[in-house]
């Protein structure tokens, strides 16, 4: 007969802090692999910054010269906005770049009858970028009162960790549009890059010359200079001169009339487009867009905290970053970037991949977007990579991003009818709720929210095709208000209050103080 496993066996106590991070939030990897390491999170958030303009441009009426100073214009402010969240917000070790929860008020004001009604393509676009400015402008003193006031810190406070694994495990499933479906709209190298990435940071990290995890650590610049490398020869070797334009556009690495059209050197200024215009629909349009961003960031900043060997944020500095976060998307509206901000999810889930969550590297990433907006050429160039490679790359770390939600359940007792219950429903709706969203729009050309009022249109249909916002709502609702009085402990409250307040725990301190003895203006709650 056999005998009964120990309870040691197949249990697990629950940690903190991941393990087997190489670099944590605060410890450095040497310069020269710092530096390394910044410029592949650099290549990473190129995927968005150019995707974004990509789509959003030609709607506006803008040439493929508007759309490279467009592009460089969102890394310029991804950098800035990059190193101030670092510094002086959250002080996580995270990439706050574009933002695609802005895509349907921003859809919205292009499609305004004033104007489609212009009919110069070129003076369409500088009024659609001007109304899209001004909208941004409006909306972003959304998140800085909500982040400043700590009101937001004081919302958090309803959160548990049962409420939140759906929120952050949303965060990266909810992007799954973003992964396969975009890799194969170019499989001869979607699919090579996405096997080759996970068996270069996977099956091969042991490949250690000189006790250098080479292949682990950089697998993204790796297997993206192979990959990139293949894709052009299949370019010039006339693999796709017979295909049809949308394959050729997607295939080619010589379609993206980035290089050509771009400036060697140009600085981004504010009101480069002009003064903005305002008008209140648009703007609260844009303000539920603001709110999708402040969920979405508030689950990504958990999760990069967990990834950095961080504590979970307290109160007082998640709400300390949506207030920097919301003069991110100010910043964004006073450049003129076409889109909002938000924590970049690909960027997070690349601190897993590597095991290095410093800050220092995400600081210097931040200076590579900021030098490489202004030399425009050479920008251009690593903006060229298509968007299949990196679509392959987001299949893998949008999946670590969510994996890193799910790890939040070992605080939690999985073995409570409510807790299965919670987590199933905001899971399920989470996904479903914006599949029907998605679907709705794309058969009727409208979202399912179509009344007279297009302000509330863009509010609802904006909220609802957000997986993570929905996801809060459902779980938050439910968990305090289901069987709350006698399951604080199913909730996982009993170690999550720890980390409510600055105080609470001594390592926050180490983690979360600002720089230059700011807290003696700022002292944390």
């Amino acid at each position: 007969m056999a005998e009964a496993p120990k309870a040691e066996d197949i249990t697990h106590l629950p940690t903190d802090q991941l393990q087997g991070l190489e670099y944590c939030i605060d410890s450095n990897p040497s310069w020269g692999e710092a530096i390394a390491l910044g410029f592949q999170h650099y290549i990473l958030s190129l995927g968005t910054a150019v995707m974004i303009p990509s789509f959003l441009v030609p709607l506006m009426g803008g040439t493929s010269g508007d759309k490279v100073r467009v592009v460089q214009t969102l890394l310029f402010v991804q950098g800035i906005n990059t190193f101030l969240q670092t510094l002086f917000g959250t002080r996580l070790p995270v990439v706050v770049g574009g933002s695609w929860a802005f895509m349907v008020p921003i859809i919205s004001i292009i499609h305004d009858p004033s104007l489609t009604a212009i009919g110069d393509d070129h003076m369409r676009f500088l009024a659609t970028m001007r109304a899209i400015q001004g909208a941004l402008i409006v909306a972003s003193s959304v998140q800085i009162i909500l982040g400043y006031s700590q009101l937001w810190a004081i919302c958090s406070r309803f959160f548990s960790p049962v409420g939140m694994v759906p929120v952050i495990a949303l965060a990266g499933f909810g992007l799954f549009d973003r992964g396969f479906p975009v890799v194969g709209r170019c499989v001869e190298f979607g699919i090579p890059m996405l096997i080759l990435f996970i068996t270069f940071s996977q099956y091969l990290k042991q490949f250690q010359p000189k006790q250098m995890p080479i292949l682990e650590r950089f697998a993204l610049l790796l297997t993206i200079a192979l990959i990139w490398a293949y894709a052009h020869l299949l370019t010039v070797s006339g693999a796709y001169k017979h295909h049809p334009e949308q394959t050729q556009m997607h295939c080619r690495t010589d379609k993206a009339d980035l290089i050509s059209a771009a400036p060697w050197i140009k600085i981004p200024y504010p009101l480069q487009w002009g003064a903005p215009t305002f008008e209140a629909g648009h703007a609260f349009g844009m303000m539920a867009a603001v709110l999708v961003s402040l969920v979405e960031s508030t689950g990504a900043y958990k999760a990069a905290a967990r990834l950095a060997s961080a504590t979970p944020p307290p109160a007082h500095v998640l709400s300390r970053g949506i207030g920097w976060q919301g003069i991110g998307i100010l910043l964004s509206g006073l450049f003129g970037t076409a889109t909002g901000s938000t924590v970049s999810v690909e960027n997070v889930g690349m601190m897993g991949s590597t095991r290095v969550g410093s800050r220092r590297v995400i600081q210097i990433s931040a200076g590579f977007m900021i030098f490489f907006s202004i030399l425009g050429k050479f920008g251009a160039l690593f903006a060229s990579i298509p968007f299949p490679i990196f679509a392959a790359v987001y299949c893998v770390l949008f999946g670590f991003v969510a994996s890193v939600g799910l790890s939040f359940l070992q605080f939690t007792n999985m073995n409570s009818m409510r807790n299965l219950f919670i987590v199933g429903v905001s899971f399920f709706l989470g996904l479903s709720i914006p599949e029907y969203f998605r679907e709705y729009t794309a058969g009727a050309l409208h979202g399912p929210s179509h009344t007279k009022a297009e302000w509330f249109n863009d509010f609802l249909n904006t909220v609802f095709f957000s997986s993570p916002t929905v996801a809060l709502m459902v779980s938050v609702f439910l968990d305090n208000t289901l069987e709350v009085k006698d399951s604080a402990k199913d909730r996982g409250m009993p170690w999550w209050a720890r980390f409510r307040s600055f105080k609470g725990d001594s390592r926050n301190e180490e983690f979360y103080t600002l720089p230059f003895n700011l807290n003696r203006f700022f002292p944390p709650s």
